[in-house]
């Protein structure tokens, strides 16, 4: 009898991907029933395909990534990587993710030996710890009975990323909030040791709540049929080591909207104050009242 992976090993095998050619990957879909691929999975695959193709020295930095057609979670992705660089301090790649012959993801990444330098930070948000607080997966369950059946199998179970909000917003039921949010979030099962792995999970979980930053101000979610939501781009940098694997603090902060678009900021905190990833993102937010 085969035993079923557990929904982060499912995830990891998904980021992994298989090589085709030196440059070329092939990934599949996890599909969470909302008829498109989740962003944060293709940033994560295309940073894992990047990865795959850069010296075992040198770690990701930052990312630029942009979206451009909504992809097909039946589909396969073949991912595409240019080795633009490979100079003595940093090495720049490209990845193109590729349905149907169209670009559907494009993204820049930069990796770095490592080196030691001047060093200071914001000060961590005075947010209290994950203790005592539900997860997302708890929340949604709540709601079991008005969540769409086509994405209600997904939302209900249980996660590979434990995601604990601060102050959540009954979806089906907005208030009109500041723009800022604050999540607990770790992945749910301990992990290799390989920063590598942890660097991509986390490109992968920093999708998660950000829109839904800028709309908080109007009393909306992306729940409501009214409302069209998609990533238009990402960009990520990452200043310290960390795990995915214990609790990460991600704050995030709209600072405007405007012309159907949200513009959002995060910062990622460890336990011990450190910020380690900041995000920045606009989406499209618009309103079909």
């Amino acid at each position: 009898m085969t035993v079923p992976r557990s929904p982060l090993a499912e995830l990891l095998s998904v980021l992994e991907l298989e090589r085709i050619e030196d440059t070329i990957f092939r990934g599949t879909s996890m599909d969470l029933g909302f008829g498109n691929i989740f962003g944060g999975q293709v940033l994560g695959q295309s940073l894992s395909a990047a990865i795959r193709t850069v010296p075992a020295d040198r770690h990701v930095h930052s990312l630029h990534g942009y979206f451009m057609r909504p992809g097909d979670p039946a589909r396969p992705i073949i991912y595409q990587v240019d080795c633009i660089r490979d100079g003595k301090s940093f090495t720049t790649r490209r990845v193109v993710a590729i349905q149907k012959g169209d670009a559907i993801f494009s993204m820049a990444a930069s990796f770095q030996v490592a080196e030691q330098g001047f060093e200071h930070q914001d000060i961590m948000p005075d947010i209290p710890g994950p203790e005592g607080y539900a997860s997302e997966y708890e929340l949604v369950n709540r709601f079991i009975d008005r969540i769409p059946e086509p994405i209600r199998a997904n939302l209900t179970a249980e996660r590979p990323i434990e995601i604990r909000p601060i102050d959540p917003m009954n979806p089906f039921a907005p208030e009109k909030k500041p723009a800022h949010r604050f999540s607990w979030f770790r992945a749910s099962e301990r992990l290799p040791d390989d920063p590598m792995v942890h660097r991509y999970l986390l490109a992968y979980a920093s999708d998660f709540g950000l829109i839904q930053t800028s709309m908080n101000p109007h009393g909306h979610t992306f729940f409501e049929p009214s409302m069209h939501v998609a990533s238009l781009d990402h960009a990520l940098w990452f200043q310290r080591d960390f795990r995915m694997d214990e609790w990460l603090l991600y704050a995030m902060h709209s600072p405007t909207a405007a012309g159907a678009r949200g513009l959002n900021f995060g910062h990622i905190y460890d336990t011990q104050g450190r910020l380690v990833a900041s995000i920045a993102q606009e989406g499209l937010i618009r309103f079909r009242g």
